[in-house]
Formats: C-alpha cells, structure tokens, sequence
C-alpha cells in the first residue's frame, strides 16, 4: 500500500515552492502588479468562486488562497496544494479568455488542489524524493525553472490521469456555475485549447499536461446540461 504524503505537509511544500517562484518572478519583472488590470479580472473570478470550494475539502476553509499572475508567452495556469493559484499571460491572451472561459480553467485547477490529485499521483508514481528538479521549459521563465529542488517542485510537473482530468472538468465546471459563471464556457475553452494545439503554438505547457481532444470536449458537452440549473440559480442570486 503506498503511503500518501500528508496534506499539511505537502500544502507547505508547496507554499514554499510558490512563494520561491514569486520571488523570482518578481526579481525577473515579470510578476504582475496588485494594479495589472487582468490581475485584477482573475482576483475577481477567484472571489466569486473560492465560496464554494469548502464542501469539496473540509481543509479548503483554512488555506490562504492566493492568486498571482506571471507574464511569460506560455500558455499556462495552475493551482498548488492549499490554493496557490498562478496564471500566465499567455494563457489569457493567446487564447483571449472570456471570463467564463478564464473562470473555467481556475475551478479546474482548484478542483486538482481541493480533490488532492497531487497527492495521489505523488504517492503513484512513488515521487516523493526531495531534489527532483524542474525543466525551464514547463515554466518558460528562463532559469526560474531551475529553482525547484523540493518535493513542492514536483507538483508543477504532475501530470494527472485521465480519470483525475475528467474529475477537475467536473469538479470545476460545478464550481464555475454556482458561482454564475456560463457553463457552456467550457466547451469553447476546450475547444479553443484544440485549436492551439493544432496551430503548434510556442509554449503550451498547459496542454502537456491536460490534453484536449474530441473525447473531452465530448463529455464536457455532456455535463453542461447537468450544471446548468446552479448556474441559472447563481444568476437570479446575482
């Protein structure tokens, strides 16, 4: 039986490994300012949602979220264990996001962070020695993507199954539409992510890691319907 790393332990590595990308991305100038107008977007959407994430992980209460945006041409996003959340302006501008598509890709990957698939897929894959390091080319930021020498490091270059994937398109779109975000969101942005993909755009890290293809669009088409009746209720609340 493999032993799972412990959550507390594992949202500190990866407060640490955040935070030594913060810092480093600052030093590089390419850490958004408090005032960078598409900070202030996601700041927003991460408002309307992080409400409704507490029933998907009775931790989630407690966790300092935290919503940073890096400017680098990948297209990229993530949300660490205890939900530090990182966007890339190339995801938001090369896709040129919707709300409700940006909003989508957020509660997807706070799905990751709030059903534990890193924790999971560490104990899976059996990566839980310190020292793995990560490839400059994931974060597209030069020699930032050297700094990780930790097990928080290793969260960044997880690639999750198939099944954990079409639970966080679950998880997510069910976020997004109690927080009265356009289910049908989803499907455009996946279907925008297919057509990046195609074009062999530079620095689609995103997609290495959470492919897009007919099948997913597929079952997304499927599920909208399923949600549509929370996303109506959060807008007459609204």
């Amino acid at each position: 039986m493999r032993k799972l790393v412990p959550a507390e332990t594992l949202e500190r590595s990866a407060a640490q490994q955040y935070q030594q990308m913060l810092d480093q991305a600052r030093a590089q100038r390419a850490l958004a300012p408090p005032e960078h107008p598409q900070l202030q977007r996601l700041h927003a959407i991460a408002k309307r949602l992080i409400p409704f994430t507490a029933p998907w992980n009775e931790r989630a209460g407690q966790w300092r979220w935290e919503v940073n945006l890096i400017g680098s041409q990948q297209i990229n996003a993530f949300c660490m264990p205890g939900g530090k959340i990182a966007f890339y302006t190339g995801i938001l501008d090369k896709l040129q996001l919707t709300d409700d598509e940006a909003a989508m890709i957020m509660g997807h990957e706070m799905a990751h962070a709030l059903r534990e698939h890193a924790r999971e897929r560490l104990a899976k894959t059996q990566a839980t020695s310190i020292g793995i390091r990560l490839g400059s080319q994931l974060l597209g930021l030069g020699d930032l993507g050297n700094a990780a020498a930790s097990l928080g490091g290793q969260l960044l270059t997880l690639k999750f199954s198939r099944s954990d994937e079409t639970d966080a398109d679950l998880v997510g779109l069910e976020l997004a539409a109690r927080a009265g975000y356009q289910p049908d969101a989803a499907v455009s942005l996946w279907q925008k992510m297919g057509k990046a993909s195609g074009s062999q755009q530079a620095g689609l890290a995103f997609l290495s890691t959470h492919p897009s293809g007919p099948d997913r669009i597929r079952e997304l088409q499927q599920n909208v319907p399923k949600v549509q009746g929370l996303y109506q209720a959060a807008r007459k609340a609204g």
